[in-house]
C-alpha cells in the first residue's frame, strides 16, 4: 500500500450544525460512522464505470481512519463487489471497520469477514430490462448511450453519446415511464439515469446502519443527486440529538453543494480530508 500523502491542514465546515458534526467525531471518534459514496466521492468519474478505480490516496487515507472510528461505510448504488474490486478494499489489511453497502444497502460486503450477502433480484426489473430496446428505439436511440446491468438496478450512461445533455434529456421522460409502469424508481445523476426498486435509497441504507451501530456522529460525503437521501438521513440523526457533517465532492450538482457544510473540490481533496481527519484524531487520543 501506498503510504497516505501529508495531510492538509483539517477544513472548518461552514454551518454551525457541521462545526459540531466535526467537533463530535474529533472528540469521540470510536463512537462515529464515515459514509462515503464511491464515484465522484472516493473514485473520479471517468467515462467508463468498469475504470472508475478508487483515488490512489483514498485507500491509505481510509486504512488510515477507519481502525479510529466506529466504521465506515461506502454506500453506493453499484453492486458491492465491484466496489470493492474497483476500491482495492480487499486488499487494505487496515480496512476491517470497512462496509461495503451495495445497490444502497440492499447488498453488503464487510471487510472483517470478507462475506458477501446479495439478496434476490427484485421483481420489475427483468420485465423492464426485456422494454428497454423498445423504449430506446422509441426515443430515437441516441447513439453511444451505454448501459449497465447491476443486478439489482440497471442504469443508462449518457456520457458518451454525441450530445450527452441532449440524449439525457430526451431519455428522462420515457425512462421514467418505464419505471412507473414496472412499479420502480428513476433515479437522475451527473448523464446518468438509473432504474432500481423503490424504496431502497442511500438514506434509509445510512440510517440503518448508523442504528445498527449505535453510532452517536456521522459524517457522510457524496457528489450526486442519488446522495440527496443521504443528506436528507443527517438531517434527520441531527434532529434525534446525533451530530452530523455533510461534505460535497466536487461542485457541479448545486442541489447537493448547497446543502453541504463543507465543499471540496473531488476525490483527490476528500481523500486529503479523510487523512487529516485521521491524523487529528490520533494527535488528540
Amino acid at each position: 500500500m501506498a503510504s497516505p500523502a501529508r495531510p492538509s491542514p483539517l477544513p472548518l465546515p461552514d454551518t454551525a450544525a457541521g462545526r459540531e458534526g466535526l467537533e463530535t467525531l474529533l472528540a469521540r471518534p470510536a463512537e462515529a460512522v464515515v459514509g462515503l459514496d464511491f464515484d465522484g466521492t472516493l473514485a473520479p468519474i471517468v467515462a467508463d464505470p468498469d475504470r472508475a478505480g478508487a483515488h490512489p490516496d483514498a485507500v491509505p487515507a481510509l486504512a488510515a481512519l477507519a481502525p479510529l472510528v466506529r466504521s465506515v461505510a461506502v454506500i453506493t448504488g453499484r453492486p458491492a463487489e465491484k466496489a470493492v474490486l474497483l476500491g482495492g478494499f480487499a486488499d487494505e489489511p487496515s480496512l476491517g471497520h470497512l462496509t461495503v453497502l451495495g445497490h444502497y444497502g440492499a447488498q453488503r460486503w464487510d471487510a472483517a469477514t470478507g462475506e458477501l450477502h446479495t439478496p434476490e433480484t427484485p421483481p420489475g426489473l427483468a420485465a423492464a430490462r426485456a422494454e428497454l430496446p423498445a423504449v430506446l428505439a422509441g426515443a430515437g436511440d441516441p447513439p453511444g448511450i451505454w448501459t449497465e446491468d447491476k443486478g439489482q438496478a440497471f442504469a443508462l450512461h449518457t456520457r458518451r453519446a454525441e450530445d450527452p445533455e441532449g440524449a439525457f434529456a430526451a431519455l428522462r421522460g420515457p425512462l421514467a415511464d418505464l419505471a412507473e409502469r414496472h412499479g420502480l424508481h428513476l433515479e437522475p445523476g451527473r448523464l446518468v439515469l438509473e432504474i432500481r426498486p423503490r424504496g431502497i435509497d442511500k438514506g434509509v441504507a445510512l440510517i440503518n446502519y448508523v442504528q445498527e451501530t449505535d453510532a452517536r456522529a456521522v459524517l457522510y460525503a457524496g457528489d450526486d443527486l442519488g446522495d440527496l437521501a443521504a443528506y436528507d438521513a443527517v438531517d434527520r440523526l441531527r434532529g434525534e440529538g446525533v451530530p452530523g457533517l455533510l461534505v460535497c465532492s466536487g461542485d457541479e450538482v448545486p442541489e447537493l453543494a448547497s446543502r453541504a457544510d463543507l465543499v471540496v473540490p473531488g476525490p483527490r481533496q476528500l481523500a486529503g480530508l479523510l487523512a487529516a481527519l485521521a491524523e487529528t484524531i490520533r494527535r488528540a487520543h
